[in-house]
């Protein structure tokens, strides 16, 4: 296949455009917490932009699983990872050229940046020889690669630059300086007398010794008299000179656009796999989805929401990890069960596995099989804005219906405790509609409610409900289990958080 991308299977504005903005529901889902933490100190590469633009087609999905599958080969890692420090020296190279004032300073350093590119690329090659990847985005870009690099005008560069660089590297030239004037001339076969002083002394040096020698640092400046001896040096010099301001002319967008695009895109899989490998290394399972545009029919086994994890794994905690499944005609979760029992966490977990695995990013899990989703839709519960002039309630309403009125069949929707504002016999009404209008939508989709007997309506809902721990409905396990809900948990929990158990009202009471 012919190169494009290493994100992108097919070329083309359709499939190769960037987002500027963070889709709405990122909050909702604690995927803004998550792509913050992936993109830190990453400013150079503007990885957001990818991250907000998920995938429509399966094929595409599975492009970035193989190269993803592939980085995870540790040699392969550290290849891309060498790569694309030696870019960013290059990099750092030409931002110090920019600053700089006399001519021959600013082409030296133009030069060294031009032969940390050629080694890159060379080195780059070689590695990706030794690796042997299998996907299809690695195999196409090193046949690229190889391709580049023999063609006549990568050819020229190396060459020109290797020339340079030896020819600079031999010239020798004397300095004389008196009062306030100073002579630069080429070396008469002068006397060097460091080198003499050293083989007098080196008879009284014993073991090893401080290293005394002024070493000037690599990006050092260059003054008015620096220019002026470089300046007189090229005078005694002229070929090679010439030959120097040719190659800085001739080469000024020598870094090829595909390559350099590469190095961007490869960031994306690496800050991903970063993030990840701390949890890996705590124990916790990733995976690579089954996904399907059509099938739904998900399951997911030991999911986990990443913002979370990463935070409990920091701390030292332990994570709970939870499954899902639907089967048949089954297309709406309906997680109910007491209050801090994680179905807000669930109901995130479910809408980052989607939105992730549209990414071609390995989802947390022991093994899933997902909906390729052509849209995420979530309702958190939000503070009234007074601004807008509307009640809660009204907010909500107006809220879900822009939710419902651009869903399809393909959509997934979360909606989380809404209605919380009206009274009982309102919410059930209302999330029974809600329940009703996403079932003929035929979406998928987890309704977080107080409400039991919304998971009662059709043959398209499943009731999941979180638990507690037997004996003690004060303490949570945060596990969701699938379950008929039946209220008992939720009840007791509140009685006992307000002293109204029949044991207290018994010890209320004697007293």
């Amino acid at each position: 296949m012919t190169f494009h991308s290493i994100l992108f299977d097919k070329a083309g504005p359709d499939t190769m455009t960037e987002a500027g903005e963070a889709p709405a529901f990122f909050s909702d889902l604690n995927l803004d917490q998550v792509i913050n933490a992936i993109t830190a100190r990453r400013d150079e590469y503007d990885l957001k932009p990818f991250f907000f633009l998920s995938l429509n087609e399966i094929d595409a999905v599975k492009y970035r699983q193989e190269i993803a599958l592939d980085l995870e080969t540790d040699s392969l890692l550290r290849s891309i990872k060498s790569f694309a420090k030696s870019m960013h020296e290059m990099r750092h190279h030409l931002a110090y050229v920019d600053k700089l004032y006399y001519k021959y300073h600013k082409e030296g350093w133009f030069l060294e940046a031009v032969q940390v590119y050629c080694d890159a690329v060379t080195c780059l090659i070689r590695d990706l020889g030794r690796t042997n990847p299998k996907s299809r985005g690695f195999l196409a870009f090193r046949e690229y690669l190889t391709n580049y690099a023999r063609s006549p005008e990568f050819a020229t560069l190396l060459s020109e630059t290797k020339r340079l660089k030896s020819q600079l590297s031999v010239i020798t030239y004397c300095v004389l300086v008196k009062d306030n004037w100073v002579k630069v001339s080429k070396c008469e076969s002068e006397v060097d007398y460091s080198r003499e002083v050293e083989e007098t002394f080196a008879k009284f040096r014993q073991g090893e010794v401080k290293d005394y020698t002024c070493k000037l640092p690599t990006a050092s400046g260059m003054n008015h008299v620096d220019a002026a001896i470089l300046d007189f040096i090229a005078k005694l010099n002229p070929e090679v000179f010439l030959d120097l301001d040719k190659h800085s002319l001739r080469n000024r967008d020598y870094v090829d656009e595909t390559i350099a695009r590469f190095d961007r895109e490869a960031q994306f899989y690496i800050a991903y796999l970063e993030y990840v490998a701390k949890l890996k290394r705590a124990g916790l399972p990733f995976c690579y989805p089954e996904i399907s545009a059509c099938d739904k029919e998900v399951y997911h086994y030991g999911g986990f929401d990443l913002a979370l994890a990463h935070k409990l794994v920091t701390a030292g905690s332990s994570v709970v990890c939870n499954d899902f499944h639907l089967n048949d005609q089954e297309r709406i979760i309906v997680v109910s069960g007491p209050n801090q029992g994680g179905k807000t966490t669930f109901a995130r977990t479910f809408g980052q596995l989607h939105y992730l695995a549209a990414l071609g990013c390995p989802v947390p899990g022991r093994k899933a099989k997902l909906l390729l989703a052509d849209r995420i839709f979530t309702h958190f519960e939000k503070e009234e804005n007074i601004a807008n002039l509307r009640g809660k309630l009204r907010d909500d309403l107006v809220r879900v219906h822009d939710i419902l009125a651009e869903a399809t069949s393909s959509s997934v929707i979360i909606v989380n405790e809404i209605f919380t504002s009206t009274t009982l016999k309102d919410a059930v009404f209302l999330g029974k509609e809600i329940i009703k209008t996403i079932s003929r939508l035929d979406s998928l989709s987890v309704y977080v409610t107080f409400i039991d007997e919304l998971s009662l309506l059709s043959e398209k809902t499943v009731s999941m409900v979180s638990t507690i721990v037997p004996g003690n409905p004060a303490l949570r396990t945060y596990k969701i289990v699938r379950m008929p809900a039946d209220g008992l948990s939720y009840a007791l929990s509140i009685a006992e958080k307000y002293g109204l158990t029949y044991h207290s009202l018994k010890e209320r009471l004697k007293s």
